[in-house]
């Protein structure tokens, strides 16, 4: 049954992939530049920000345009994010990432490559934005260090354009 709702939602998601540019949400951006250190309250505890990239269903598809010339940074960036939550001791992270099923379109979109995360099943209501869940893993000193921003500003250079996000029902 999973598979075959994997198999079914990224023929889709290959198919119409300017479906998402017709979603309610507009899509949401990398950020512009790299994550600076945890903001923090009055009380020198980190300020949890509202999450961005949700989905509201059980399961959900990331699509996202990649320079074509900038593929290696974005496997890098997905590779980074499997390696820092593994040895994270983070519960929920390693949950929700243990759901991902990230592909590479074999089609262009447009003048970029098109990748596409699967999330089944999907924590409703949790952040899924990769550079948020990248940033979780690494501590405030640790993003300040000039090798980290470095790292985030090559991650944010590999985007054409920002996230597309559906959130999927099953019928």
């Amino acid at each position: 049954m999973r598979r075959s709702l994997a198999i079914s939602t990224i023929a889709v998601a290959l198919a119409l992939p300017s479906a998402a540019a017709f979603a309610q949400n507009p899509p949401a951006q990398p950020p512009a530049q790299p994550p600076a250190a945890a903001a923090t309250t009055g009380q020198d505890k980190p300020a949890a920000p509202a999450p961005k990239l949700v989905f509201t269903t059980d399961a959900g598809i990331l699509l996202l345009q990649i320079k074509t010339d900038q593929t290696a940074a974005f496997e890098e960036l997905i590779a980074k994010i499997k390696e820092r939550v593994g040895k994270s001791s983070d519960a929920a992270l390693k949950e929700q990432i243990t759901a991902w099923k990230p592909f590479k379109a074999s089609e262009p979109s447009g003048a970029n490559a098109l990748y596409v995360i699967v999330v089944d099943p999907a924590k409703k209501d949790t952040e899924y934005d990769l550079f948020g869940i990248l940033q979780k893993t690494y501590t405030a000193d640790e993003l300040r260090s000039e090798e980290v921003q470095a790292m985030f500003k090559k991650f944010v250079g590999a985007f054409a354009a920002g996230y597309n996000k559906l959130s999927l029902t099953a019928k």
